[in-house]
Order: structure tokens, then C-alpha cells, then sequence
């Protein structure tokens, strides 16, 4: 070998060896630190789809799966009818998906039945956290046993009566701001000769809630238990029912007793109804078919008693489901559902309002009147919130079994509305004082 290859080999081998030992500690750093990180696939279930949600939810794990290329989500979504069937046999089989979207009224029954996995340990070490309205964090861990956090809160909801606009300047109406002025808009609108009526009640699937929701608008009561006795029975309920009842099948139609959100949307957008009470989701609906001169949203009513009285805990929530072999890369998802980038492009599509405080800061928000009416309801000083038992394990059982039906004897006639409000009362507090019984035998904390 000659004298200048040697020296050659001299300065090339050492650096050879060293660029080796960097490659060896680089696949090793990859190692430690999870890049490449492993492909993983989540399987997310959602509570409510349909087509426009659908199509958003798409949108939204084509952004995530971009920026977290190891992470494949399959979405599949359930229309809201069939989506509690769909979760409950799943759990009963133990093939839940990894992430889900649900009720905050599902929380406290998947907790009991040990189907979610606590996320405390992952939001308190998550920069965006303290931008989620601590009020919906407080509430969602209240309501479970254990007090710890099992939903995080990405949309928010309020019922509101939704009002043709364009009517209300034909009939020469000002706007609903009393229960007096309900009932009399309602009446003004009828014209049952041209099959055009004043309201629409949601005699069918989901009626329980809606119905709850306009009851207590009406009475102001903020306790829905008190020294375990319910509210539901209250005379200003009854009071209340008797007026508003009396409305169907004379400034409704008599289809009303099966009708559910969708048909009273439908019959609202097309000119059937000229008023129905609804949630402000249904606004991506509405505008689809109605231009903005012809709708808009008012709050339920005050109260007997002068304040607005609301539904608590009315969100939607990302959950972690127990069985999850990817719990990091179910976080991911879950955070970025709820955060800013998430929320702003969920909220916006479907019309409601976020959880996350820089959002709701955004033009979008600021611009829509619907979303500023509900927030005008929420920021209300004086606005009271009542907290339907979603801890009770048989609370949406009562509402299915009980309530729903009951409502439709009522309106055929078959029951008054005093035992219907007993029979629901009851049950309420039955299942309260088991719950009691049990937490005195357990001595857990409520």
C-alpha cells in the first residue's frame, strides 16, 4: 500500500467510524423518543350523524390524520335514534371503539359501568386546557361518582325557539319575549285552512328532554331533587302543560304525537310551521333551505319568576373508551377534537357553540346572532341552571319508558296531565333513593 493511501485511510476510516456510531445513536434516539413512530389505527364512534356531520367529521380526521400521518382513524357515526343501542351492546360484548363522541347524560352510566378511562392525567398536562370553560370541566366531574374527569366538552348546545321571521313581519309581530307572547304568536300564526299551523310539539323519539327543558323555562325552579322529592310535579309544571298542551291538534297537527325533530325541521323550513323549539344545531339545517331574512333564533322565554332558567351540562363530549390498546394516540385525537383549530372548524360547520374560550373570541362567533342569542341566555347574570340526576343509572330509561310514552297518552287523551307527572315524578325519586340507599351503604362520596 503506498504512503498516500495509508494516510488516506488514516483520515478517512476515524470519520467512517464516527458518521457509523452517529447513525447507530440516531436509530437508537428514534427508539427512545417513538420516530418513526408506529402506525396506529382508532376506531371512533359518534353519537349523532347524519350527513352534514358526517361529512364534517371526515374533513376534520383528514386534517388530523395529515398532521399525525402514524395515526388512522375509522370513523363510523350513528343517527342519534340508534346510537345508545349501538354503544350498549358494544360494551356488553367488550367491542367498544377507542374514542367516541357521546351526551354529557351518558357519563355518569358508561362510568358506573367502568367503560371509560379517566383523562385528568392527560388535560392537566395539556397546554390548551385551561382555555376549556371550567364550569363544563367542573360540571362533568361532578357528575361522576368518583369526581374525576371522563368527557371533555367540545360543543355546547341550548334549546331555542326557532321563529319563521319572515311571519312575524307578515302578521305584523314584534318578536317572543313573554309566554304570553308565545302562546298568542302560536295562535296568530294558525291557519288550518291552509294547513298552516302555529307550532310544532315533538310528540315522538326524544321528546322527554325537549319537554323537560320548556317546563322549567317556564317555572324558574333551579333543583330538580329537593330532600329527595321532585320538582317535576310541581303545580307551575302542571300549570304550564295545561296551556301548552292544549295547543295540539288545534294550532298543531294531529301528526304531531309521533313527530320527531325531523319532521318538525322539515315541516318549519317548508312552511308547515311558522314556530318550533329546537336546539341551535338545527341552524346548519335551516339555513340550507331558509335565507337569513326568513328564520332566527329567540331564547325560551323568562320565567314565571323573571329569570331565564336553562338546561346544565347541555355539551357533547370526547371520551376514551376502557380496552383502548392506544391510549397516547387516543389522546391526540381527543385533543385535537377540543382544541382551537378542532372546535373552530366543528363548531362552525354545525352551528353551535365551542367549549374553548379563543373560539368563541373568533369573528364567526361574534357574527352570528344565533350563537350571540344562546350566549346572551349563558352570560346572563341572572340566569339559573337546573341539573337533570344524569347520575341516576335509570335516568334515560325513565325518560324512554316512561316519559315518552307518557306524553303520548296525554295527548290522545288516555292520561291526565297530573298522573302524567306523577308517574314521571316517582319514578325520579325511586330511583334516588336507591341511589341514596346505595351510596349510605357503600358510604361513597356523592
Amino acid at each position: 500500500m503506498s504512503s498516500l493511501r495509508k494516510t488516506y485511510m488514516l483520515y478517512v476510516f476515524p470519520i467512517c467510524l464516527l458518521l457509523m456510531l452517529a447513525g447507530c445513536s440516531s436509530e437508537e434516539a428514534e427508539k427512545v423518543d417513538g420516530s418513526p413512530k408506529e402506525d396506529v389505527t382508532l376506531t371512533f364512534w359518534f353519537d349523532d350523524a347524519g350527513p352534514l356531520r358526517t361529512a364534517i367529521w371526515k374533513e376534520l380526521i383528514a386534517t388530523f390524520e395529515e398532521e399525525h400521518p402514524h395515526i388512522h382513524i375509522e370513523y363510523e357515526g350513528f343517527v342519534k335514534d340508534i346510537a345508545k343501542p349501538k354503544f350498549n351492546s358494544a360494551l356488553a360484548m367488550q367491542a367498544l371503539p377507542d374514542v367516541g363522541s357521546i351526551y354529557t347524560s351518558w357519563l355518569p352510566e358508561y362510568t358506573n359501568r367502568e367503560a371509560l378511562v379517566p383523562l385528568d392525567s392527560y388535560f392537566e398536562k395539556w397546554e390548551e386546557g385551561d382555555k376549556i370553560a371550567e364550569s363544563l370541566i367542573s360540571y362533568n366531574r361532578n357528575i361522576s361518582q368518583d369526581h374525576q374527569l371522563y368527557g371533555l366538552p367540545y360543543t355546547r348546545n341550548m334549546d331555542v325557539l326557532w321563529v319563521r321571521k319572515d311571519w312575524l313581519s307578515n302578521y305584523e309581530l314584534d318578536t317572543i319575549d313573554t309566554w304570553n307572547d308565545f302562546f298568542h304568536t302560536v295562535k296568530t300564526f294558525t291557519d288550518k285552512e291552509h294547513q298552516q299551523y302555529g307550532y310544532s310539539i315533538r310528540g315522538g323519539e326524544g321528546s322527554s328532554l325537549q319537554l323537560q327543558r320548556m317546563m322549567y323555562a317556564y317555572s324558574g325552579i333551579s333543583t330538580y331533587i329537593k330532600n329527595g322529592e321532585s320538582t317535576i310535579d310541581d303545580p307551575l309544571h302542571v300549570e304550564f302543560l295545561e296551556k301548552y298542551l292544549s295547543l295540539y291538534d288545534l294550532h298543531t297537527s294531529r301528526n304531531d304525537i309521533v313527530k320527531d325533530y325531523k319532521g318538525m325541521l322539515d315541516n318549519f323550513e317548508h312552511g308547515a310551521v311558522g314556530l318550533i323549539q329546537h336546539n341551535i344545531g338545527s341552524y346548519a339545517e335551516h339555513q340550507k333551505v331558509l335565507s337569513p331574512d326568513q328564520f332566527q333564533a329567540l331564547p325560551l322565554p323568562k320565567s314565571v319568576n323573571g329569570h331565564y332558567t336553562v338546561e346544565a351540562g347541555n355539551t357533547m363530549d370526547m371520551v376514551m373508551f376502557e380496552g383502548t390498546d392506544h391510549p397516547e394516540e387516543a389522546w391526540t385525537f381527543i385533543s385535537f377534537i377540543a382544541s382551537q383549530k378542532g372546535q373552530s372548524h366543528w363548531n362552525k360547520r354545525v352551528g353551535q357553540l365551542p367549549t374553548h374560550e379563543d373560539v368563541l373570541e373568533e369573528a364567526w362567533v361574534q357574527n352570528s346572532p344565533h350563537l350571540q342569542t344562546a350566549l346572551s341566555v349563558y352570560q346572563d347574570p341572572n340566569t339559573k341552571m337546573y341539573e337533570p340526576p344524569f347520575y341516576l343509572i335509570a335516568y334515560n330509561s325513565i325518560r324512554y319508558t316512561i316519559v315518552e310514552p307518557g306524553l303520548q297518552e296525554v295527548l290522545s287523551g288516555t292520561k291526565t296531565i297530573e298522573q302524567f307527572l306523577k308517574e314521571w315524578s316517582v319514578a325520579i325519586e325511586n330511583e334516588y333513593a336507591l341511589y341514596e340507599k346505595y351510596h349510605a351503604q357503600t358510604g361513597s362520596a356523592e
